[in-house]
């Protein structure tokens, strides 16, 4: 199969500029969402596929792999207010190993309890751990932060 260019918008508002194959977003392309969501990186069968970056109206953002339109795999999700989650998801969820760091250095909130350590990077950090969003054990996981991180960059790279 060939994949062709090209750009679409779709009544409800929504625009596609990107490659297509038989009819379908496949390959890299831009999506931008009629709530003013937007979705640069890779695509398969329609779905956000493979390496990507999803940026929020309100400025949050996803960086990293995607598996059949979720956040899947490594990747940084930076919220609005600077609280950033770098690790693992799984269908759309914090799941796995990965670190939760909070910019005001709130500790209560994210689901960790106190007794967090000072991040370096402004805030307070929990690392360990996370099922369904919860840090329930603590423990070094700098190789998945790393990972995620390499993700998130390799997400930035494709949107430019």
């Amino acid at each position: 199969m060939t994949l062709t260019r090209g750009s679409f918008t779709y009544s409800n508002g929504e625009e596609y500029h990107g490659e297509w194959r038989e009819g379908l977003r496949h390959g890299l392309g831009q999506l931008t969402l009629s709530d003013g969501t937007c979705y640069t990186g890779q695509f398969e069968n329609g779905l956000f596929n493979g390496c990507g970056m999803l940026v929020f109206p309100d400025g949050s953002r996803y960086e990293g792999d995607f598996i059949q339109g979720k956040f899947q795999g490594a990747g940084v999700f930076s919220r609005f207010d600077g609280m950033k989650f770098e690790g693992e998801f799984k269908s759309g969820c914090v799941q796995g190993y990965g670190m939760l760091t909070f910019a005001d250095g709130c500790p209560e909130r994210g689901g960790g309890g106190g007794g967090g350590r000072g991040g370096g990077r402004g805030g307070t950090s929990h690392e360990g751990l996370f099922e369904r969003g919860q840090l329930v054990g603590r423990e070094g996981c700098q190789g998945t932060v790393q990972r995620a991180q390499g993700a998130a960059a390799k997400a930035r790279a494709l949107s430019m």
